[in-house]
């Protein structure tokens, strides 16, 4: 008989993905749920025993070759070929495929029906040319065949793939073995095989056999597909294939078909799907199992999804599954969090569920009271521990030092830990960190830098913990030579230097020793920091926010890094934290000491000088800095205007304000801000530019700022003569809808334009707004009795006086003058006597208008000699006429045809430094010309003119 020998070389491949089931030869449903033997370590042919005789054996499955082999050459199939090892140690394979014999009694599988199957699977052709191969015959003295030297090789761990790399021909010899008529155990055994080692070639023969009609009633090739599929992440492809499993080949779905789609989500921390195969799992009414729960709740420890866990939980529960790591996750999930209460709930639960508690539940238990400092409740863990028979570890014994050290029983840790070589256990690293951990906590300083030297003598390193425990410690017991140790053994440890920095000034700035630091550094790692852009940084601000300047301004010398744009953002950084600081003075050190330059200046650094100098009321150097930013390239943006109008506002410069606002809206791209929109319309209201406050008015309502509170007050406030009384209670009307609160000044303003307006219902409707939000004032009062009065509406005027009383405010000098403006004008002169004299009973001290207003009633009606003892009184006081006095005065004069007087008047006028406006030289011409004086009339008219008076003056 002959045989077919195909000489393959084998190349590297990688490994197989580890299986968790703890023994190979394990049967029945392992960890992941499959139902099916796992591949042992040998795999041979499953010969043809019904050819005793034949030389060659005819592959019709695999066998499991569970028997442990002698040392010795021995031959087994790996990557489908067959393997032999020799006496050197190397490997040589030949992979045999059987052919007929001329001698053949019976018909075998054509080996070319085999390679078609192969070849339709993985889509590689397989060369079958007859006169390509050779033909072998073994030695009539039992000699081996001859063979041809496999290359030497290992199993390789891909970069993306979890499986053993498979060559085409190793997968092609394997399902060469299949036939149509091979059953599905024997195809099952095939796609294990292909799937540890291939997802592609699993699914390429998976699809073969669902072509075949392998697959009905199959539900383990649908768990092996699931798994392929699942490695893949092709969600969506596995969705499709549970329907296909159940709707197609009438396989019934269990929690094994689920199993192999969560455990790669716990494996890869695919929580979100995860917990979608869980839900769905239950919506189509399929028990789980403790692998089910084990997985999942152990996916959600490690991701800390604790809602998710709860509801596995709870449903693991009402399914009475114990599974013991369940109970573990959600005891170290709710331990994790801070939620021991809840901790010690899930014990009580499992005590009462009756689940046996392992190691590890024991552990997690014990740990639940060290975290909390019960160390009695923990003794009593440890205890029972012993009593179930499970012999302590030293993740015990630390365990419970750290509740010791969290009780600050330090007495009791130190027992334990010197207990630990009667139980025959050495201390490792987490037993030192304990210990140096609970002495440090405890603020005991020699036992705890005795622990650390003694965990670094042991061979161990500290971690950051214990760094920063022991920086603390050092600072609060002020040991200079111990800190040089420990920031050593941080630069060794390999902690970057901005770490070491950032430790060392919290922990020195908290023990309120910041002024050791730098000290501290000269001596180990200066030199360092100076080169470090970061820890420089990191320590000069630690240094300015401790007011400890000359440090700062020192390594801000001695630096070593250039980095311009690093060093502008950190000087900014330091002024900005002066500023907020109060600390002026130390800003304006740091800015002095700043590289500058010319042409190029610091937009935002030059921005919070002018604000840092404005608070310190050096107008004239913050005004130098915008000039040096208007002198240099650099473009001014909405920030810096506004910063620049709120130094003028501050230093009262409201015209150059005015200025710098005009210069800004020639820049059409900049759109200002609320605050700046605010300074805009306070500055245009004090300097009474009504036309500006109307276009910043629609300027805001076009830029579509977010009016708040504020907003709507200033709007109000500052725009309510410029804009109509319409658009005015448009904006009021808005404010209140939206929820805003007025406040007082709002309120009087818009009584004071209702009131100019005539709209006296809506004036009696916000005085009634006011009155209810308890923003009434003596003001609110003087503004509604003026309109009233104004109007010549006397009755509501006496109304609103009487009111004013009775909320307690006494009558005002205000409300006062304007009842006797009012009366005066109207010729109702009795009435104007009756408020004279309850002023003066009220004793009242009359000001500039009362006088006023008496010296333009007495001289209407031409009444001088009343007006003389107006003027005499108004001297006895001390109170010098001002403009509308004289102005009031002339036109009295001319009234009673004492035009000499009036010039007289003009005169002193001049010596007392009051200059005349238009309504002074009106009165005057229009006395000379009642009184004939014409001519003089005439120079009075050319002198005002020449002097240039067109203002619109004082009231006459």
């Amino acid at each position: 008989m002959a045989a077919l020998r195909i000489c393959t070389s084998t190349g590297p491949g990688e490994p197989k993905r580890s299986n968790l089931a703890s023994s190979p030869v394990q049967l029945g449903p392992d960890f992941i749920g499959f139902s099916s033997s796992l591949l042992p370590v040998g795999v041979g042919y499953v010969g043809d025993h019904r050819r005793v005789g034949s030389a060659v054996v005819t592959c019709r499955g695999f066998f499991a070759d569970n028997v442990r082999r002698k040392r010795r050459p021995r031959a087994s199939l790996k990557n489908s070929s067959v393997c032999s090892l020799g006496g050197d140690g190397s490997r040589e394979s030949t992979l045999c495929v059987s052919v007929p014999s001329e001698t053949s009694r019976y018909r075998e599988v054509p080996t070319v029906l085999g390679q078609k199957i192969a070849q339709g699977i993985d889509g590689n052709p397989r060369a079958s040319k007859e006169k390509e191969v050779k033909l072998w015959r073994r030695l009539p003295d039992g000699k081996k065949l001859g063979r041809h030297r496999a290359s030497k090789h290992g199993l390789v761990k891909g970069r993306h793939s979890h499986k053993s790399v498979v060559k085409d021909d190793d997968a092609n010899a394997i399902l060469s073995c299949i036939t149509l008529e091979s059953s599905i155990e024997e195809c099952n055994s095939a796609l294990i095989h292909l799937e540890k080692h291939s997802d592609e070639k699993a699914l390429n023969f998976f699809d073969w056999m669902k072509a075949n009609g392998k697959l009905k009633g199959n539900a383990d090739a649908y768990h092996l597909a699931l798994q392929a599929i699942a490695w893949k992440e092709d969600w969506n492809m596995a969705d499709l294939l549970l329907h296909e499993m159940v709707a197609d080949s009438e396989c019934a779905l269990d929690a094994r078909a689920f199993n192999g789609l969560i455990y790669v989500c716990a494996k890869r921390r695919l929580d979100d799907w995860g917990t979608k195969w869980f839900r769905m799992m239950l919506d189509r009414e399929v028990q789980p199992n403790v692998s089910t729960v084990g997985m999942l709740m152990g996916l959600y420890q490690k991701t800390g999804n604790l809602s998710e866990a709860e509801f596995t939980f709870a449903k693991m529960r009402n399914c009475k599954i114990k599974c013991v790591n369940a109970y573990s996750a959600m005891i170290t999930l709710y331990t994790r969090l801070g939620l021991f209460a809840k901790s010690e709930d899930a014990i009580v639960l499992m005590n009462n569920d009756g689940v046996v508690p392992n190691t590890e539940n024991w552990l997690v238990r014990l740990n639940v009271y060290c975290q909390q400092g019960k160390t009695e409740e923990a003794e009593l863990v440890m205890q029972s521990m012993v009593d179930e028979g499970f012999t302590l570890n030293v993740v015990a014994y630390n365990t419970l030092i750290t509740g010791y050290g969290k009780s600050t029983n330090l007495q009791k840790a130190k027992k334990v830990f010197d207990s630990l070589g009667s139980a025959g256990l050495a201390p490792d690293e987490t037993t030192y960190r304990s210990m140096v951990e609970g002495f440090g906590r405890a603020d005991k300083y020699e036992e705890a830098i005795s622990y650390y030297r003694r965990l670094k003598s042991a061979g161990f390193r500290p971690n950051a913990s214990n760094f920063y425990t022991m920086i603390n410690l050092l600072a609060r017991h002020d040991d200079t030579k111990g800190a040089y140790e420990v920031l050593e053994d941080m630069r060794i440890a390999g902690c970057q230097c901005s770490s070491i920095v950032t430790v060392l000034v919290r922990a020195y700035g908290t023990a309120g020793r910041m002024h050791k630091v730098l000290p501290i550094l000269k001596a180990c790692l200066y030199k360092k920091i100076l080169f470090d852009a970061t820890s420089c940084s990191i320590l000069v601000t630690a240094f300015v926010q401790k007011s400890l300047l000359e440090e700062a301004l020192l390594i801000l010398h001695e630096k070593k890094w250039k980095d311009s744009a690093f060093e502008e953002n950190l000087y900014h950084m330091l002024i900005c934290s002066c500023k907020e600081a109060g600390s002026y003075n130390d800003a304006v050190r740091i800015y002095n000491q700043m590289p500058k330059s010319g042409t190029h200046p610091n937009l935002r650094i030059c921005c919070t000088m002018i604000d840092v100098f404005s608070m310190m009321e050096r107008f004239a150097d913050a005004e130098t800095i915008y000039h040096e930013l208007k002198a240099s390239s650099s473009v001014l943006d909405m920030i810096a205007y506004s910063v620049i109008v709120r130094m003028y506002i501050k230093a009262e410069r409201l015209e150059d304000a005015c200025s710098v606002l005009a210069e800004m809206e020639k820049q059409k791209e900049i759109v200002p801000d609320k605050y700046l929109f605010l300074d805009m319309l306070r500055t245009y209201q004090k300097c009474g530019l009504l036309e500006k406050l109307s276009d910043t008015y629609y300027w805001i309502l076009k830029s579509q700022v977010q009016c708040d509170e504020a907003m709507y007050n200033c709007i109000i406030n500052c725009c309510g003569q410029a804009i109509p009384v319409d658009e005015l209670s448009r904006i009021f009307d808005e404010m209140i809808q939206q929820g805003h609160l007025t406040n007082t000044v709002t309120l009087n303003v818009l009584l004071d334009i209702y009131g100019k307006a005539g709209l006296f219902t809506r004036a009696e409707k916000v005085f009634l707004m006011a009155r209810k939000q308890g923003l009434v004032d003596i003001i609110t009062y003087n503004t509604i009795i003026a309109a009233y009065a104004k109007s010549g509406n006397f009755r509501s005027m006496n109304y609103f006086v009487q009111r004013m009383q009775d909320a307690g405010f006494p009558v005002s000098l205000e409300a006062y003058n304007c009842m006797l403006d009012a009366y005066g004008k109207a010729g109702q002169l009795e009435e104007f006597a009756a408020v004279l004299q309850k002023m003066k009973r009220a004793k009242c001290k009359f000001d500039h208008y009362t006088y006023n207003i008496m010296l333009n009633i007495y001289g209407r009606r031409g009444w001088i000699e009343d007006v003389a003892n107006v003027l005499a009184e108004l001297k006895s006081r001390g109170v010098e006429p001002d403009l509308y006095s004289y102005n009031t005065l002339i036109k009295a004069y001319g009234i009673a045809r004492m035009p000499e007087d009036a010039v007289k008047l003009m005169q002193e006028m001049r010596i007392k430094g009051i200059s005349p406006d238009r309504v002074t030289y009106t009165n005057l011409i229009a006395a000379l010309q009642r009184n004939e004086n014409f001519l003089e009339a005439v120079k009075w008219s050319l002198w005002m003119k020449q002097t240039g008076v067109v203002g619109s003056g004082a009231r006459a």
